[in-house]
């Protein structure tokens, strides 16, 4: 089980009241969310190895210099010059750093990696696996790793943790029109507001599933619309003309990484706490026994078949 583990804190945060404050007042809606989240998937699924996948870099600079409007608006207003900062509500970021050592102290692997998105991590992790994967997000960008053959599947949290959806080839081929591994070309062709994606002007779902299953993927259609032979209408020959800069870079950018270094990181998951006496230490500091305990509990039961 794989985590976008900023997909499960944002929502927590948005999802948990504020009202659950540590003793000296700090809110840890954020830290409780995700801890029950976890405890209940682990419960639901019983996964023997799982890792809270990291953003080290949420904006890596890489994808911004291929294409410069990619998360720009997510940015904080900084002084030139300075690194880019992702706009976080004050109460969640100091919440991070508390999410980072209870997850340390039930011995639960964090991994990320330099000039990379977690995307990226979960894509490495996910490739060549060696068992079923599920890979717990709210991104649908990652439906672009979904493989029956592989038993790589999302359970999709757009709506909620409790009413999330499994997402299988089938279900990206029924809601999109195009194969999984087709997805990242289908948003590129299309966009991505939240990603700040352009995509082709005047290409919407339909047309860009229209073309990819007529062409395969962005580079067949780039090949048809240099072909003057091809049957490829005057419309669209003539938007994706106009966006053949954009298209020369934009599959980069969409596509996850799948073979980064992370070195060998132990994914097992944990029975017991690594550290009990740590977990006791911060669940009294910030407030967390109910939670804490709603997560020792589900890793317990995992010892029973």
């Amino acid at each position: 089980m794989l985590l976008d583990t900023a997909s499960m804190y944002f929502r927590a945060y948005y999802g948990v009241p504020d009202s659950f404050r540590a003793p000296d007042g700090t809110p840890v809606n954020a830290v409780r969310g995700l801890l029950d989240f976890i405890a209940r998937l682990v419960t639901d699924y019983r996964p023997t190895h799982l890792a809270c996948c990291w953003d080290n870099d949420w904006r890596p600079q890489w994808r911004v210099d291929l294409i410069p409007s990619y998360k720009a608006h997510r940015v904080e207003v900084v002084m030139p010059g300075g690194s880019d900062v992702e706009v976080v509500p004050d109460p969640l970021e100091a919440q991070i750093p508390v999410i980072i050592d209870v997850l340390g102290a039930f011995g639960i692997t964090v991994v990320g990696a330099d000039g990379f998105e977690a995307d990226d991590v979960i894509g490495t992790l996910a490739t060549d696996a060696g068992m079923p994967v599920d890979i717990v997000t709210g991104d649908r960008d990652l439906f672009q790793l979904v493989d029956d053959e592989a038993e790589i599947r999302v359970l999709y949290i757009a709506r909620g943790v409790g009413r999330h959806e499994r997402v299988t080839e089938s279900v990206v081929r029924e809601k999109y029109g195009v194969a999984a591994r087709q997805y990242a070309d289908f948003a590129t062709l299309r966009g991505d507001t939240s990603d700040g994606l352009p995509g082709v002007a005047g290409v919407g779902d339909k047309t860009a599933a229209t073309l990819l299953n007529r062409f395969g993927d962005v580079e067949g259609i780039m090949a048809a619309v240099a072909d003057p032979e091809s049957d490829l209408a005057p419309g669209p020959r003539r938007k994706i003309q106009d966006a053949l800069d954009y298209l020369a870079v934009a599959p980069q950018v969409v596509a996850v990484a799948r073979d980064i270094d992370l070195g060998e990181p132990d994914l097992t998951l944990p029975l017991t706490p690594r550290d009990p006496d740590g977990v006791v230490r911060l669940a009294g500091r910030w407030g967390l026994d109910s939670p804490a305990g709603r997560l020792v509990e589900a890793l317990t039961a995992l010892r029973t078949p």
